[in-house]
């Protein structure tokens, strides 16, 4: 090598390094986190709802994936969690005036922002939601507003003595700034698209609340509409079983009716020639007795 007017070969030639692992867009990661369903992966329209995950959904999505699991290909991955409309939670969100008004100057500014303050809910800074109502804010603006607002005395003092945490102090209640709805500030403040770390947590939290649920009585609730559905069906008819008698008055009168149908008919027979008696004599096994109307004619049927 070298001396013949060719290259010379270095140490980056002949020496290959291992590559580096290919790391994905921080900045489109959250993008698609905020603007995009987690499950269809199309653009987030409303109806949006949020499961106790803190994910963000179309609605439409969710019930397409509850009417058929095979509709999205990775749906038991991310949503296995959600049994039914009861897991989500159908979210108040506040629109970007800035937005709606025409202003594309900025297409990745966001559709939604925080009603107090006005921050854009594009991922930048966490944004919460209250399990009761759904109304979403963004943390600091809703710890500002929670931070100078404590609960009413008269609030105060019907919750202290009655509701525990399971014993671990008293519940802390707050009304929300934009519906008024009262809820708890440890357990109803429910964080959007959270980090890895704080996900598992909510789904540790999630998985022991649903296992402190009561079992549900869907035999009992069945039973009672069967037993409805039975008292609204007809008697089933007897096999096997006596015919019911007949009313007493009107068998009597059909007796009576048949007894004059009967003398009126012997009547009319004892008042005929024994020429009409022979026409309607009674019928034997034997060959027919002739009268004087076929005696000595041919009948074909005789």
């Amino acid at each position: 090598m070298g001396n013949d007017g060719g290259s010379i070969p270095d140490r980056r030639d002949l020496v290959k390094s291992k590559p580096k692992a290919e790391q994905a867009d921080k900045a489109n990661q959250t993008r698609a986190r905020w603007f995009f369903c987690a499950l269809s992966k199309r653009p987030l329209q409303e109806p949006i709802v949020s499961c106790a995950l803190g994910k963000l959904y179309n609605k439409d999505s969710i019930l397409e994936y509850l009417l058929d699991k095979s509709a999205y290909g990775d749906g038991e991955e991310i949503c296995s969690h959600i049994r039914s409309l009861k897991d989500v939670k159908t979210l108040t969100l506040t629109p970007n005036a800035t937005k709606s008004s025409g202003s594309e100057s900025n297409p990745d500014s966001a559709r939604f922002v925080c009603p107090l303050n006005f921050k854009e809910m594009n991922g930048s800074q966490p944004f919460v939601y209250l399990l009761p109502c759904g109304c979403v804010f963004s943390y600091a603006g809703l710890k500002a507003v929670v931070g100078n607002a404590s609960p009413g005395a008269s609030e105060g003092k019907l919750e202290k003595g009655k509701e525990k945490a399971g014993g671990a102090g008293e519940r802390q209640f707050s009304l929300c700034p934009q519906c008024g709805a009262k809820y708890d500030r440890a357990t109803d403040i429910v964080t959007l698209n959270p980090a890895p770390e704080e996900e598992s947590k909510m789904r540790v939290e999630m998985e022991r609340r649903r296992a402190t649920e009561p079992p549900k009585a869907r035999g009992k609730k069945r039973k009672t509409r069967e037993d409805a559905a039975d008292a609204h069906k007809p008697p089933a008819k007897r096999t096997g079983a006596a015919v019911p008698t007949m009313n007493p008055g009107i068998a009597a009168a059909s007796r009576a009716v048949a007894e004059s149908l009967a003398q009126e008919e012997a009547k009319r027979k004892a008042n005929m020639s024994e020429a009409v008696k022979s026409l309607y004599g009674p019928k034997d096994g034997a060959k027919k007795k002739e009268t004087f109307m076929t005696m000595g004619t041919f009948t074909r049927y005789a």
